[in-house]
């Protein structure tokens, strides 16, 4: 099991040997510091806990800073577990770097996608808008939600406008194209969710490859 967080830097294109072109996204993955380990007799599950992008102790709350002077590690900006079905192979202060993955890995991707706001109908779900003819006065909106007798109610889970985007997506079976290990780099082929500057989650895929 690889895991590592990361910090997407934008998209790019690299060329294979046999010529053809690969669209890839750019993460700048690590260093991570191992912050702690959970085991079964503690706390009923294996996992281990990783920081990125040190911090300042005015910036985080009161029982990370507690964890981090009780664990002797430093104070992280991100903390993340990723599960584990044994953490013998790891302990608390340990670094973890972009090296951990090599070219040809299929991983999956988590990262939070693009915030667009407040969306109507039409671009949250792909509703169809209604005739421009004389007269008509209903060309994006929703339509009816509901009759007003019985239920004399709205159903829950009735599509309308909602806030779009800032959701937390899976990517799966992506490729690993490149590693860059002196810049703590790593191209992984296509577009994965979340803006320029975004975190990033990166896992060894848990289904098969693509």
């Amino acid at each position: 099991m690889k895991f590592l967080l990361a910090r997407k830097k934008g998209m790019t294109q690299i060329f294979r040997e046999n010529g053809t072109v690969v669209p890839v996204t750019v993460l700048e993955a690590g260093p991570c510091t191992v912050t702690g380990l959970r085991t079964p007799d503690t706390d009923s599950y294996s996992a281990v806990q990783v920081g990125f992008v040190p911090a300042k102790a005015k910036h985080v709350k009161k029982p990370q800073r507690v964890a981090a002077e009780k664990s002797g590690v430093g104070i992280f900006r991100r903390l993340k577990e990723f599960r584990v079905t044994d953490t013998a192979p790891w302990e608390v202060g340990q670094e973890i770097k972009a090296d951990i993955f090599e070219q040809g890995d299929v991983v999956d991707i988590v990262g939070i996608s693009k915030g667009r706001g407040f969306a109507g109908t039409i671009k949250a779900h792909n509703f169809a808008r209604g005739s421009e003819t004389h007269g008509c006065m209903n060309v994006r909106r929703p339509g009816s939600i509901g009759a007003c007798a019985y239920p004399g109610r709205v159903f829950k889970g009735t599509r309308m406008a909602k806030h779009f985007g800032a959701v937390r997506r899976t990517v799966k079976n992506l490729t690993v194209e490149g590693v860059d290990s002196d810049k703590n780099l790593i191209l992984v082929r296509g577009g994965i969710p979340g803006p320029p500057e975004g975190f990033i989650e990166i896992c060894t895929a848990k289904t098969g490859a693509n």
